[in-house]
């Protein structure tokens, strides 16, 4: 018997279904790679769980096994005083539900004893965007000096702040993605989704300097059709713009924690508060549901009640005792 062999005859049959799960999430459902390796570490926490307490087989887990998992990670401690929050336990479950109902849909079992658990109540917080002049502080902060580098970064903070791209999608760019005749760039989303984003004359402007004076310079024989570069020719990862965003933060004096997402919040909150129809701005970051977008129309909200407090005579008069 092989290696491989022995290694697979010592997997419980539920471990076993799971890998299948797990590739049929990848492979016939096109789940994006970074999701489904969150999918399995959540699901090897859960099967680890039941291994304790000797459940091996998909037909025995009960109602019980999965609501006590659920319960103790609350009290588990993944790192040195770190548990898990209402937010990661619901994640976990959600892995935890789809596995069992794809049991049930491929009839390795009948019932699927997830289904009554419930999830923990998990808050909206709501997005932390960057006001207008911390963008334009931000963008500032990026030398005019002519380097490929900064005519790179220039780029990437306008095409991020501009199309509300997700960090992955901006380095997954090819050059052909991006037609700036028309101003618009195409990206593939969560799930494999295309969309078509238009950007704005200033953003257009950066790209077509990077490409035109900055690209040519950064580019090796191993480059391909990437479109963001780094020094060594290869396509930019995301570690790479994540620590050249801090470096412009820092520049800018923004006093608190800023990632490459923050620009995407930044992209939907300011469309809004200028008068975009939610649907709309649900179709230009690519969100499946509405619901997902909604969240930002409560940023505008906190705003306008902030303006009126401000604004309006009456608005935090004191009452008279009598009234």
């Amino acid at each position: 018997m092989t290696n491989a062999s022995t290694h697979a005859a010592g997997r419980s049959k539920i471990e076993r279904l799971a890998d299948r799960y797990l590739n049929h999430l990848m492979v016939e459902r096109g789940v994006a790679a970074n999701t489904v390796a969150a999918y399995s570490r959540d699901l090897r926490l859960y099967l680890s769980d039941l291994a304790t307490h000797g459940i091996v087989q998909p037909a025995d887990v009960a109602e019980e096994h999965v609501a006590g998992f659920i319960a103790s990670l609350r009290q588990y401690e993944y790192a040195e005083g770190k548990t898990y929050s209402s937010a990661s336990v619901a994640r976990i479950l959600a892995a935890v539900r789809g596995f069992h109902r794809w049991l049930v849909r491929e009839k390795v079992v009948k019932e699927d004893p997830a289904r009554p658990v419930g999830a923990p109540r998990v808050s909206k917080a709501l997005p932390k965007a960057l006001s207008r002049q911390e963008i334009e502080n931000l963008l500032a902060a990026v030398p005019d000096d002519g380097a490929a580098t900064a005519l790179r970064d220039r780029a990437i903070l306008e095409t991020l702040y501009a199309a509300g791209l997700r960090i992955s999608e901006l380095t997954a760019l090819d050059v052909d993605d991006v037609d700036l005749e028309d101003r618009t760039i195409r990206c593939i989303g969560k799930g494999s989704k295309e969309r078509v984003v238009p950007i704005g004359r200033v953003a257009v402007a950066a790209i077509d300097r990077y490409l035109r004076q900055a690209r040519p310079a950064l580019a090796r024989a191993r480059s391909g059709h990437a479109t963001f570069l780094n020094v060594r020719g290869d396509r930019l990862t995301r570690q790479g713009c994540w620590k050249l965003l801090k470096k412009y933060v820092a520049l800018a004096k923004i006093r608190r924690r800023i990632s490459p997402h923050t620009l995407r919040h930044s992209f939907a909150t300011h469309l809004l508060d200028g008068g975009a129809d939610v649907r709309a701005v649900q179709e230009l970051l690519g969100h499946a549901s509405v619901s997902t977008t909604q969240i930002y129309t409560l940023v505008s909200q906190e705003k306008l009640r902030a303006v009126y407090d401000a604004a309006h005579p009456r608005a935090t008069w004191p009452l008279a005792e009598n009234v």
